[in-house]
């Protein structure tokens, strides 16, 4: 395998000689690809015009005989927007292609790499793919990635607690470990799935991309309900841009962060140190974050780019718990440090053929202390919390006190340590007319709690059109893991316009998506040692024939149609999904491994239990997404999801509370037949955006109906006095939150943010109140960039 990278990075390195003249080039096409003749084509040099020409039949222009230096290119045609394209370095020999796809609505798409491995207008796939741009993040203006995917249709994201507390997002339904994290194509899940994003701060996010459903196709385990794809930004101007923001608000938040980006002949640069910290509406609450982001780029040639990103954050937490179950805060705090790396690439073999390698890193270290119990000792040398009652949305109520600290030798401390390391290979061949073919391979090495991996993943898929109305992307997975061994996977997704994009009626296009896919997913590292296989001896797993536990799996679906409105200036979405995810890892005891097959004598010799393939879930649902320009700098957008889910197999024993007879209650999963946990079945989102002249503005809301939770509390003795029934008992709450910021002079701004201003009370997960009313304001100074040299 080393020498076919070795050979690879050759044929990418060494191909700057595939071209000998010095030339800039392209092809200008409208979102469905079709070619766009006598577009007007500017080629500018800063502020100058280099030249102009106009395309031909084929959408094609050049400029030749152009001199070394930083070109960006406009270009105008009759029935689109006007497009200004990146700044990019163009080298003293050598062809650069510089490719520009016009827009013909007043909403605009954008382009996405999640769906199918290279850079495709969203106009071109038939995937359920959404994109927050850099324009949204900024006027939205908040700190966290968190927030900016409330806006996501189908994306429902539970915090326990408030700013710091753990985070988790659920996609269609899908477990807060069914996602696939991607950050400038390092794999950023911890080992199974997991990811916190509360430690994720948006500072220095070019765009966000959420891939709803399967796609272990190109990024083999993990993405069994969806993936979600960041980007960092990079320098553009050819005058270095050095921007400080400052802002404070209540709970004594004080917010810093600087940056520097450039670009200079071939090399291009960005950097950004932020600092965030916050005590919080509560004791022990305390959230302090730091992020350093370094983005370097180097044009070798006109074909070749190499690129190095790093990225790396620290926190640290306090960790109150459930404060409304026990009245008192825990002392418990946490501390993270992430790091990202990334070094990639690119080059343009030849005019169909693109390469790429890429070399990543990402390393997770977190620390769990808790230092002392908190609140009353009991006669088990367990700890108790006040007395308190807790009232469910449902209209169930309990009094009494729950153990917030079991008995045991304190301080407490955990520290996890995890790393993941691979090579990424990919190769693009436009081997007819609109058809690419793409192939890759993937070696990662994990690394975590003891344990070492190393998998391989292999895929293979076909994009492309017929006509300029259908378009289509299949595909195939392949995965070698070393826990479960081989598994296949495939994706197909189409998409076919009824009446094709124009701005010059009322019912401006129609669009039909389909999409079908499989994914699977690998045991984390605690899973692994606690399977029924790792608890035996090799002389037992022979005798009663148990092997390594299998993948998760899921098999999801959707079908939607897209409808153009106003003359290209709305849109209007309407999806239906059915999502089945089977083979869950569950944690089984002795008489339910029986139960579920496993021979007598293997269940008792795991002692307490073990983690096998046995549960599922499914969930069906409808989502509606509508967004339209007003004019006048006036956007807005909404969405509705509706979510009906089920547990379809499970083999947790119901729970009684005396004071609730008869009622079947699951005290740690939902039982079969009931709704999974915090995933509510109504939800959705709005914006309204404004920008004009010196002043941008956005008002957010993110609505949540009831959902099922569960207290999951022992009271003093051990019992289920304090437990309450699952049926909705989380109540509904709405997040509206408000921005704005006004440009005093080009190098100074001004601006606040408001979150939760209607000030609610409400609890994202049962138990752990969000934070009430939130304010910042503060300045931003910008020295330098495309507006100092105005």
């Amino acid at each position: 395998m080393a020498a076919s990278i070795a050979t690879l990075v050759i044929i990418l390195a060494g191909a700057c000689t595939v071209y000998a003249q010095q030339t800039v080039q392209g092809t200008v096409t409208d979102p469905l690809g079709a070619v766009v003749k006598d577009a007007e084509v500017t080629l500018h040099h800063g502020d100058t015009s280099a030249g102009d020409t106009t395309t031909d039949v084929t959408g094609a222009f050049a400029f030749s005989s152009v001199t070394e230096g930083r070109y960006h290119l406009r270009v105008d045609a009759a029935g689109f927007a006007s497009y200004i394209g990146p700044e990019v370095f163009v080298g003293s020999t050598g062809t650069t292609t510089l490719d520009a796809i016009l827009r013909l609505s007043a909403v605009a798409q954008g382009v996405v790499v999640s769906a199918t491995g290279s850079a495709v207008p969203i106009a071109q796939v038939g995937s359920s793919v959404s994109v927050i741009d850099f324009q949204d993040i900024q006027a939205q203006n908040k700190l966290d990635v968190l927030e900016n995917l409330r806006q996501v249709a189908g994306a429902q994201i539970v915090q326990t607690g408030q700013r710091g507390a753990e985070t988790s997002l659920f996609i269609r339904g899908g477990d807060y470990d069914f996602n696939k994290i991607m950050i400038d194509g390092v794999t950023a899940n911890s080992i199974g799935g997991a990811f916190d994003f509360a430690q994720l701060s948006n500072g220095g996010v070019e765009s966000i991309e959420v891939l709803e459903g399967a796609n272990s196709v190109l990024y083999g385990t993990d993405a069994l309900a969806g993936v979600v794809n960041i980007t960092t930004q990079h320098g553009t101007s050819s005058i270095p841009t050095l921007t400080y923001s400052v802002d404070g608000g209540n709970f004594g938040t004080l917010n810093n962060s600087v940056s520097l980006g450039g670009a200079f002949h071939q090399f291009d640069y960005f950097t950004l140190f932020s600092r965030f910290d916050t005590q919080g509406s509560y004791p022990n609450d305390f959230f302090h974050n730091a992020s350093y982001i370094g983005n370097f780029g180097y044009q070798i040639n006109s074909n070749t780019e190499a690129r190095v990103i790093y990225r790396s954050n620290w926190t640290d937490v306090g960790t109150p718990n459930g404060i409304l179950f026990y009245g008192i805060p825990d002392a418990a705090t946490q501390k993270n440090q992430n790091t990202y790396l990334s070094g990639t690439l690119k080059n343009q073999t030849t005019k169909r053929w693109h390469n790429l390698v890429r070399f990543a890193f990402a390393q997770f270290n977190s620390v769990n202390i808790s230092p002392y119990q908190v609140g009353m000792i009991d006669a088990y040398g367990d700890s108790l919390g006040n007395v308190v009652t807790i009232r469910g949305a449902n209209g169930y109520s309990v009094t009494g006190q729950a153990i917030l600290d079991f008995a045991g030798v304190y301080p407490e401390i955990y520290p996890v340590y995890e790393a993941r390391r691979s090579a990424y290979l990919q190769s693009d061949y436009n081997f007819f007319k609109e058809w690419t073919a793409t192939f890759g391979f993937q070696y990662e090495h994990e690394n975590g709690s003891g344990f070492t991996r190393d998998n391989y993943n292999y895929f293979a898929e076909v994009h492309g059109n017929l006509g300029h109305r259908l378009y289509v992307t299949a595909g195939g997975g392949f995965t070698e893991n070393a826990v479960f061994g081989f598994a296949a996977v495939p994706n197909v997704s189409v998409a076919y316009y009824l009446r094709k994009p124009s701005g010059n009626e009322f019912f401006s296009e129609t669009k039909l998506r389909f999409n079908f896919a499989k994914g699977i997913k690998e045991p984390s590292t605690y899973e692994q040692a606690n399977q029924l296989w790792a608890l035996l001896t090799p002389t037992e797993r022979t005798e009663y024939g148990v092997s390594q536990v299998g993948p998760e799996r899921s098999q999801v679906w959707d079908a939607g149609i897209q409808q153009g409105l106003w003359h290209g200036r709305s849109r209007l979405e309407l999806t239906y999904f059915q999502n089945r995810f089977y083979d869950l890892l569950t944690y089984l005891d002795p008489a339910a491994l029986v139960s579920v097959g496993v021979n007598p004598a293997a269940a008792a010799a795991s002692e307490f239990g073990a983690y096998i393939n046995a549960s599922s879930e499914k969930f069906k649902g409808a989502q509606v997404q509508f967004v339209t320009e007003l004019g006048h700098g006036l956007r807005a957008q909404a969405n509705y999801t509706y979510l009906d889910g089920a547990v379809t197999q499970t083999f947790g024993a119901p729970a009684y509370n005396p004071a609730f007879p008869g009622i079947p209650i699951g005290a740690f999963e939902p039982l079969l037949g009931a709704r999974p946990f915090r995933r509510p079945p109504q939800s959705g989102s709005f914006a309204l955006y404004y920008a004009r002249h010196k002043f941008t503005a956005a008002l957010t809301g993110y609505l949540v109906s009831r959902s099922d939770d569960t207290t999951a509390l022992d009271d003093a003795n051990y019992g289920n006095t304090l437990l309450l029934p699952n049926r909705n008992l989380n109540p509904s709450y709405q997040k509206i939150d408000l921005s704005g910021r006004y440009t005093v002079r080009p190098w100074v701004s001004v601006y606040t943010s408001m979150e939760n201003i209607l000030s609610e009370h409400y609890q994202p997960a049962f138990g752990f109140p969000a934070l009430p009313f939130a304010i910042r304001a503060g300045l931003t100074f910008t020295i330098g960039g495309d507006n100092w040299r105005k």
